[in-house]
């Protein structure tokens, strides 16, 4: 465990080897579907502090063949592919060797397996966290990959689909043995998706089972629940999804001390909504800034009301109307985000 006299900056930027390769700072944008895209990292990366950052899910399938300038998905910046993680889903080991390569020959820090995904959608097609219901086909996957390329290999998993914690520690050693470099494990059962609470005690099962990287995910939403989190299980370093949505400042929070300013919220709506014009046609980017805004108004004391305002009109000179209004008077933020808005 750390030592409590250690101070949570101190220890977050503590180097952290991952494979052949070493980052400086232990924070990662959590793997996410919809959320981690090329738009949303600009926007994370202006505020700093974080260590790694991935991609949203892109199709294993797909990825040989696609085209970085007009994917939705498999696009991001030259200048983020140094600490750029490239996630990827699929169930068939030759194709997931094959975009890993792709991924490789591209300039990526690593690519990730994912194995945490359980919206029926993906798991309907044996994707996500459907694997966890095979775990040698998913422990063949990681043994392709590995096989395939020589870039840091990241897992992200779940408990699995019953809650057995010794089950998460039994793929823990095998995907360790298969050639993973680092696990991102998310500590809940797949069928729960986000409805209870993570069960941070099964990171430290985890953390204990294997001598790779572990990073802890679930609920970290303030100072206090990341250095809870670390001292609880003793996790290498520590992975925010809807946290970093809801705060896009949360990693220089963290790391530097960044505390948001009377016009922050405001020139952050204005600021990813430009990202996505620059991005993504209309139709796409209106849908990304409406599922940003879900989760950035969590931190309102008002969300469900701020989140309906700022999501009214299809188009984004509606958009801006709506922030404009929103922010004519001040917007009194929750101690804590309403979790009612991240269970979808």
């Amino acid at each position: 465990m750390l030592n409590m006299t250690i101070e949570l900056p101190t220890f977050l930027k503590k180097p952290l080897p991952i494979g052949s390769r070493q980052i400086t700072n232990r924070l990662a944008l959590a793997p996410m579907a919809g959320l981690g895209h090329i738009a949303f990292r600009e926007l994370v990366s202006s505020f700093g502090g974080h260590g790694l950052l991935f991609t949203e899910m892109s199709s294993a399938k797909a990825i040989p063949h696609e085209n970085r300038h007009v994917s939705p998905v498999f696009r991001w910046r030259d200048e983020e592919l140094p600490y750029l993680v490239c996630q990827i889903f699929g169930s068939v080991p030759e194709r997931m060797a094959e975009a890993a390569k792709r991924i490789e020959k591209e300039g990526f820090f690593g690519v990730d397996i994912n194995f945490g995904c359980s919206v029926s959608a993906i798991c309907r097609m044996n994707c996500g966290a459907a694997l966890l219901k095979n775990p040698s086909l998913a422990v063949s996957i990681v043994s392709a990959v590995r096989k395939a390329v020589s870039i840091p290999l990241f897992i992200k998993y779940r408990t699995g689909w019953t809650d057995d914690p010794a089950f998460a520690q039994e793929m823990a050693k095998r995907f360790e043995d298969a050639g993973a470099d680092a696990l991102t494990f998310h500590p809940r059962v797949a069928p729960d998706r986000r409805l209870r609470p993570p069960k941070w005690e099964y990171i430290g099962f985890v953390k204990q089972a294997v001598s790779i990287p572990v990073f802890g995910n679930g609920n970290v939403f303030s100072y206090d629940d990341c250095r809870k989190m670390i001292l609880e299980t003793g996790c290498d370093g520590v992975s925010i999804g809807r946290a970093a949505v809801a705060k896009p400042w949360i990693f220089a929070e963290l790391t530097e001390g960044f505390a948001p300013v009377t016009g922050t919220y405001r020139n952050t709506l204005e600021e990813i909504a430009g990202l996505l014009e620059k991005y993504y046609e209309p139709s796409r980017s209106i849908k990304h800034f409406k599922k940003f805004a879900l989760y950035f108004s969590a931190g309102f004391k008002y969300s469900h009301s701020i989140y309906s305002k700022l999501c009214r009109g299809n188009d984004f000179k509606d958009i801006r109307r709506n922030i404009e209004d929103v922010f004519e008077n001040p917007q009194e933020l929750s101690s804590s985000p309403n979790m009612n808005m991240f269970v979808a």
